[in-house]
Order: structure tokens, then sequence, then C-alpha cells
């Protein structure tokens, strides 16, 4: 079976030229079941940027003495937007900040200010208001978690998500992740793991063209199978382009071939497809390229937002939902919208009442 492939087979399409790509391409065809992509309408926001890690990559994180920083948005000030997305239709709040944000105190001020201890007691309580207040879904993405947290988030979350980026320790050598704890990938790779042990709807994916090595590459995509093989619960696989920012540590770095993307996105539609996992690639970070990925195997562009930019990539805007529909439709696909979780999961063996409650309304 395809989804058998070996790491020599992955190295295989990441090494290939000429050709060779072009009939691995043929290859995905073959996998897949319809011609449709799909989204999410979603509003992103951030609740704090100040984060622990400071990768070389960044340019979301913070200091605390910024003028312009976001310490920790008060819950009228995210209802608020929460309101003006729900106006334009948007059915996922996806709520992301900097890891364990609260060893910072200028954070714990503020947490004590609003009358909490924890970040991961404003976090709940914030996707619970999401739930109580609005129709949207909230989506939870905000680095390493415990076991325990991360069954607290279960009950107010429809689903989560946390990039491993890259398996290899490697990496924490690198300007990518050398001052950045939370970024150790056995920490990463355990966070995912126990999020399929609660059996929470998971987003994960890696990250092109921060110094790994193919071979990495391959170790990756296949600890990312493993773990879904093990639990079912990841229900996509983003393969995202590292893109340089001036400002940010890494902004000489030179970014990912072209190539380098497209087998990339061959390597893990082959090794997923005979598993009913979506493979992402964003469309505001390859915006001339995109359509390219379809054609590779690639079926979902992931959440973009009509109201709130990509705070992570600030400097790539997303494509209106007319323009996505146009670069879809060009390419022979049918654009259509879904929710933040995947169809699959939406029964009591993932989901709790309250959550499927809300989603059956919103159908």
């Amino acid at each position: 079976m395809i989804s058998n492939l070996t790491k020599g087979d992955i190295l295989q399409i990441l090494n290939a030229t000429d050709s060779e790509i072009i009939n691995y391409m043929s290859e995905t065809v073959k996998y897949r079941e319809n011609n449709l992509i799909t989204y999410s309408k979603n509003i992103f926001i951030p609740l704090t940027e100040i984060c622990r890690n400071d990768c070389g990559y960044c340019n979301f994180k913070k200091d605390p003495t910024d003028p312009d920083v976001i310490i920790l948005k008060t819950k009228e000030e995210i209802l608020a937007e929460l309101k003006e997305a729900e106006q334009y239709g948007c059915k996922e709040a996806l709520f992301t900040f900097g890891e364990d944000a609260d060893e910072e105190e200028a954070v714990r001020l503020k947490l004590a200010e609003y009358g909490y201890g924890k970040m991961i007691d404003y976090v709940v309580d914030i996707c619970q208001m999401t739930l109580d207040e609005t129709t949207l879904l909230p989506h939870t993405n905000g680095g390493n978690y415990s076991y325990e947290d991360l069954k607290k988030l279960k009950e107010v979350n429809a689903s989560m998500g946390l990039m491993l980026e890259n398996s290899s320790s490697r990496l924490m050598e690198l300007p990518a992740h050398n001052k950045s704890p939370g970024k150790n990938p056995k920490i990463r790779l355990e966070t995912i793991e126990n999020a399929g042990k609660l059996k929470i709807p998971y987003t994960t994916g890696i990250l092109i063209g921060i110094g790994e090595t193919r071979e990495e590459v391959a170790e990756s995509l296949l600890a990312i199978k493993e773990l879904y093989d093990k639990y079912g619960h990841i229900q996509e696989v983003i393969i995202q382009n590292f893109t340089p920012i001036p400002g940010i540590e890494m902004e000489d770095w030179p970014e990912p071939s072209f190539l380098d993307m497209i087998r990339t996105v061959i390597a893990g539609t082959l090794l997923f497809a005979d598993t009913d996992v979506s493979i992402q690639v964003p469309p505001n970070l390859n915006n001339d390229t995109a359509q390219i990925f379809l054609l590779c195997g690639a079926d979902d562009w992931g959440g973009v937002s009509p109201v709130s930019p990509d705070y992570v990539n600030i400097t790539s805007p997303w494509p209106g939902i007319e323009e996505l529909e146009n670069l879809t439709e060009d390419a022979g696909f049918e654009l259509i919208e879904r929710l933040c979780v995947y169809e699959k999961y939406i029964n009591k063996e993932w989901l709790n009442e309250t959550l499927l409650e809300k989603i059956a309304n919103l159908s």
C-alpha cells in the first residue's frame, strides 16, 4: 500500500528531478477521491504576543516593553472581535498566543487583574465564552500543553493544533530554534501524542527551509504518520514554507526552493494517500504558486480570514475568498467551506454534547 512508504521511498521523492517529479505528481492523482478543495473561514485572534520561545524566523513575539505589544486581551475585546467575525460568516475562532506566556511577569500581572492564576484558566474561559456567546467554534494553537491542560482544553475546543515543524533535535542548535526550549521535538511529539490519547481532532505539520535536511523532512513526516496510525486524531498536515521577513534574525536566510515545496507536498500526499488526512499548503505564503500544490495532491487551504490578518506571517495577506475560489477553479477544482473540525470527528467518540450541539446548529 502506498501509505506504507519507507524513509527511503520518501527520500526518492524528495530527491526527484526532471520527469521523475512529473511522474510523482501524476501518482498523486490516482488517490484523489474528488475534486474538492476545502478551507475554513476564521478569525485569527492573538490573545498575547508574549512568548518564552525566541525563534529565528518569528515576527509574532514582542517584548513586554514594546508600546504596541498585546500583553493580554480582555474578554470584552475578544468578544467584540468574535461578534464582528460572526457578521462575516466566520465559523472558526483561531486563538493563537505565545507559549508559556505566563512565565513573563507582565502577563501574570494581567492575569491577576482579570481574576486568573494561570494562562490555561484564562484560555479555557475564553473558549467557553466563545461557545456560550457566539456561533463560532474555538480552535486553540498555543504551543505545548501538559496532558491535564489538554484535557481541560478538549472540553471547550472543537479542534486544536501544534506544528511539529521538524522532528530533528539538531535544529535546536540552529538559529531557528536555539533560543526556543518549547521547540524541542521530543516535547512537541509528546504534546501531539497526548492529544491523540485524549481524542482531540488535531492539526500539525512541518516547516520547510529552516536548516533541515531532506532526511530530516522524511523523518518528520514519518513521525506524524506514526502518531496518526496509533491514534487517528490528525485531521490535516500542513506543509509550510519559511518566508523571510525584514527584522527577524533569519531575514537573510534563503527560502526553500519552489521544487522543494513541490517534492515535499507530493511526499506528504503519497505518505497519507490511503488515509483521510488532508494536506494543507497556506495560500498566503505562496501567492504565485499556490495552484501547483493542488496538482501535487494538496486538498486544503487551511484557515482563511475575511476579518483578520495572519499575525504569524504579517507580511503575507490572505487572498480574498473570491480570489481563492478563482485560483481553485482555474486549476480544475471546486472550493468548499469546512469547519475547523473535520466531519469524521463530529461524533460522541471525539466531541462532547455541547460541541456537538453547537456544530448541529451551525449545520
